[in-house]
């Protein structure tokens, strides 16, 4: 029997990529002094973050690993996004910034070699989160107001990993 359901894209989908879509022309709408490399750069980002999280919400039925995957998802765009804006320790140029741009990159590539299993993600995003906060205690005589920002980085990565967490939980629950 064919479902007509399943050819229909899901309404959170549709609400995503919208939500996505207007992200992106908000600052044309807005006349911001962006140029064409601009849009370009965050086209691709924020792409990638709806990629991800379609990627990785496909991964698991459960909503515990689907909130996480968001959260994970979103606090790596978050990250990137205001290293390349601001920098998260002084300005955008700070060198010391780099360290910040490569936990995302650890975060995925870790989690992809683990088949993003859900207890061995959460122990991923405990560590992005030690780091996190690591990177942020060791820039606060350069810029505290930056440290206390990136900090609040290493909160929503403990975010992301109570929920793989809770997600692993609940699996060994349904093995048992």
């Amino acid at each position: 029997m064919n479902n007509p359901d399943r050819k229909r894209p899901a309404l959170w989908r549709l609400a995503m990529w919208g939500v996505l879509a207007t992200l992106l022309s908000l600052p044309a709408i807005f006349r911001f002094p962006w140029t064409a490399s601009d849009f370009v750069i965050m086209g691709i980002m924020l792409g990638s973050v709806g990629l991800g999280i379609e990627f990785l919400v496909r991964r698991s039925g459960s909503y515990a690993f689907r909130l996480g995957a968001v959260a994970a998802v979103l606090t790596s765009f978050m990250t990137v996004w205001a290293n390349l804006a601001v920098g998260m320790i002084g300005s955008e140029d700070n060198p010391y910034n780099l360290y910040f741009m490569a936990i995302p990159v650890v975060v995925f590539v870790t989690a992809a070699l683990v088949r993003f299993e859900a207890r061995r993600t959460a122990w991923i995003m405990a560590g992005a989160a030690a780091v996190q906060l690591a990177l942020a205690l060791g820039g606060m005589d350069v810029d505290l107001r930056g440290a206390r920002f990136s900090s609040f980085f290493a909160f929503l990565w403990l975010v992301a990993a109570t929920l793989f967490w809770s997600a692993a939980v609940g699996e060994r629950r349904r093995v048992r």
